[in-house]
């Protein structure tokens, strides 16, 4: 038997979701183009649908303190949102040549990391939209899953080529070499 309340307003399939820091709002992305922000206390919708991607919100994700929400689409952009207010920060980002599949916000609130199914890793400056150097590169298959560690200072991404690989977030070195040990698809880190 389901316990708790079915968040309704979605008219296309949930491909992810997000808790806030606090966990007092879930956010949600859907193939109906749209993002939408839930008080979870009252498993209400706050405000209107976000929407700005043409093409699914395949990924989401909170800033640490709860006031920055980050979501990337199939459309091949990432679009930064006011968490609170739910209003776009500048234009969607553009860079991957393929599905956005993943992102993250660092614990500084300062850089955006975001995987794709064009195998690449990239990082992304907060205060001006723009790409720190160039694409991550090293998966030999598309990019599942990406996440900062808690220091901010690398970051991880699991891939279908079944390997887990680390990056510096600011030079874009991978540390190290890949690590195996999966038999599939790494599909969270």
């Amino acid at each position: 038997q389901s316990k708790g309340q079915v968040l309704q307003g979605h008219s296309d399939e949930v491909t992810s979701i997000a808790f806030s820091g606090d966990s007092k709002r879930l956010a949600s992305g859907s193939w109906d183009d749209t993002v939408r922000i839930w008080d979870t206390m009252t498993g209400q919708a706050v405000g209107e649908p976000l929407q700005v991607h043409s093409d699914g919100g395949n990924c989401i994700a909170f800033s640490r303190d709860g006031s920055l929400l980050v979501s990337g689409s199939e459309d091949q952009t990432i679009q930064l949102w006011n968490a609170h207010s739910g209003e776009p920060i500048g234009e969607p980002w553009r860079g991957h040549l393929h599905y956005v599949s993943s992102v993250a916000i660092s614990p500084d609130n300062k850089r955006v990391v975001s995987g794709s199914w064009d195998k690449s890793v990239r990082v992304w400056d907060i205060a001006t939209g723009e790409a720190i150097g160039e694409p991550l590169r090293g998966h030999t298959h598309l990019i599942n899953c990406v996440a900062f560690f808690t220091d901010g200072a690398r970051v991880v991404s699991g891939s279908s080529d079944n390997t887990i690989r680390i990056w510096d977030s600011k030079t874009g070195e991978a540390l190290g070499e890949p690590l195996k040990g999966h038999l599939a698809p790494v599909k969270s880190v």
